[in-house]
């Protein structure tokens, strides 16, 4: 293997750039050196005044094709290497916010059921919409995509957030449900919830799953379809 493999990122810093280079090399040589990799720091960006005329870092990480590998453990071969649905859904997320104008990182983890795409940089507010309806849609196009691309053996969901935002939804959305469940056994009527995505209404209907007294269900229709949440055997 002979040769320079090299490649260009960019990161609101320039130790975010080179992070996102470091793990673009990693994904191209399972394995990396990453002692054998040089950095050359083309821009250093611009924050901008009051976040107006903002410019990302930008880096160029290469390593010499002969270098690139270190010895593999041969009781693991895969040790050092990124599921290849993990790694695209990593590609499709950042070239989604590449492609409405969200300068971010984009870090990948999986487990045995779940493949995480996490996104983090200064202004994700467009990425994930007025109640998160952009990033939802992202999310659907992404497990769409891989769907298609992997099929279902070893096809794992895709979940893709930003700044923290799922977490920060599931426990204001949990909360939500359980007063309307309160609120339903209180008055004896069914309650009606706001319009959801449907990624929200699976967070509601799980919350209230087991709740003594109340079952839930999904009515109306896109984009106003909403839960209702009722006593059981009303």
């Amino acid at each position: 293997m002979t040769g320079e493999v090299e490649v260009e990122a960019t990161g609101e810093t320039v130790g975010e750039a080179k992070w996102i280079a470091l793990r673009e090399l990693e994904r191209r040589s399972p394995g990396l050196d990453k002692a054998a990799v040089q950095f050359e720091v083309v821009s250093e960006g611009e924050r901008g005044l009051l976040g107006v005329g903002y410019a990302p870092a930008r880096v160029i990480a290469s390593v010499e094709a002969a270098e690139a590998v270190l010895s593999e453990d041969p009781a693991h071969p895969e040790s050092h290497t990124e599921g290849s649905l993990a790694a695209e859904a990593r590609d499709l997320v950042g070239l989604i916010a590449r492609g409405i104008g969200v300068p971010c990182a984009v870090r990948v983890s999986e487990d045995e059921a779940t493949v995480l795409v996490e996104c983090t940089g200064r202004e994700l507010g467009s990425l994930i919409g007025k109640h998160g309806q952009t990033i939802d849609a992202v999310q659907y196009l992404v497990n769409a995509i891989v769907a298609r691309s992997h099929g279902d053996e070893g096809r794992k969901d895709v979940v893709v957030d930003a700044a923290g935002y799922r977490e920060r939804r599931r426990v204001t959305l949990e909360a939500l449900a359980l007063q309307a469940a309160e609120r339903a056994l209180a008055e004896r009527s069914a309650v009606a919830l706001e319009s959801m995505t449907a990624v929200e209404r699976k967070v509601v209907h799980l919350r209230l799953k087991e709740h003594p007294g109340i079952v839930t269900t999904s009515e109306g229709t896109e984009p106003n379809r909403h839960v209702v949440v009722a006593l059981a055997g009303a």
